[in-house]
Order: structure tokens, then sequence, then C-alpha cells
């Protein structure tokens, strides 16, 4: 999925549908699916829903704008679906969505970090949950597309301290899917076994 700046609400539609393939993924989780391991290097499923969330709040109350903080535990996907109903909310505002700021990799806007950053981050994270409940996260093509053009844009930044591992070598007969996943330093048929 291609967000067109363009086209004001672009930004939020694309958060809706890669935030909604996150509920539809988890929908019905169990206690023991929240807290099944993750390809992420000490974190269960659960850890990675709460990062996902955790990051996007932290991003957003950077600007002033820090989303509710519904109790993730009592019922996860409950507290996802608030988190990023608000986060949508904010997305159509144009005052929120275009406000300019310096970011890392200079000047941009709050809906372009969203959609660019934290939208791709929602892309790798549903594959992490997925392989982590033993789910079909059902990466499309066109997501595989979105998780390599951005993968090329962040470049070295990418596995700096805390972001992505190394990547990881994959066979011959590796999917596309496991392909650009081990480039993130995952290693996917091990996190599909275990």
């Amino acid at each position: 999925m291609t967000t067109d700046p363009a086209h004001p609400s672009a930004f939020a539609q694309d958060y809706r549908t890669r935030a909604e393939a996150i509920a539809h993924l988890v929908a019905g989780a169990t206690e023991q699916d929240w807290s099944a391991p993750s390809p992420c290097e000490r974190w269960n499923a659960l850890d990675v829903l709460s990062h996902m969330m955790d990051t996007q709040r932290d991003f957003l109350a950077g600007h002033d704008l820090e989303p509710p903080s519904p109790p993730l535990e009592a019922v996860p996907e409950v507290a996802w679906r608030v988190h990023t109903d608000h986060v949508e909310n904010l997305l159509r505002d144009p005052e929120v969505r275009d406000r300019g700021y310096d970011g890392y990799f200079g000047p941009t806007t709050i809906g372009e970090t969203v959609a660019q950053f934290y939208g791709w981050d929602m892309l790798v994270h549903r594959w992490d949950i997925g392989m982590a409940m033993h789910r079909d996260p059902q990466l499309s093509e066109a997501d595989l597309d979105a998780i390599e053009r951005d993968l090329a844009m962040f470049g070295e930044a990418l596995y700096a301290p805390g972001i992505c591992a190394p990547p990881v070598e994959v066979g011959p007969g590796a999917s596309r899917t496991e392909q650009v996943m081990a480039r993130l330093g995952r290693h996917p048929r091990a996190a599909a076994a275990s």
C-alpha cells in the first residue's frame, strides 16, 4: 500500500487498514497466545503489541497529542482498538496530520511519520505476532513491497541498537516473506516451528 499525501484521508485510511489487520489477527487470542514467545528476542506476543502502542504514544506525546492508555493486560485486543481509533482520528485532523517538524531524516509531518515509520512497524510486527500465535499474518505482496521499499529507505539506521538485528541467512527455498523477514534479522522457519 502506498500512501498518497495528495489525498487528505490517505494517512488515516492506511493506518486503519494496518491496524484492522492486526485486530483481525489477534481476535479471540487467549492468555496462552499472548504469552507465546515472538521472533523478537525476549518479547512475547503481548510485549510486541505493547511496544507498538507505547512507541506510537511516545511519538504523539512528543507533539502534545498523547492517546489514551487503556489497560493492556485486561483485554489486549480492546486496548489496541481504543488506541488505534484515537490515532486514526488524529490523522483525520489536518491540523495534526500536516503539522511539520524536523524528523530523523529531515523535515516531515506527523502524518508522514505515522504512515511511513509506525505503519511500517505495524506490518513487520503483525508478522511477529502471527508467528508467536501460530496464526497466518496474511502479508500481501503489497505489504511486502511496502516493507522492502521502506527497508531500503531506512538503510543502515535500521540496524541501530534496539531496532532490528542484522540480516540472517535463509535457504534457497525460502519464500519471499521469509527472505524479507530475514533481512530484518528474523529467523522465519525457526519462529514458525517454535
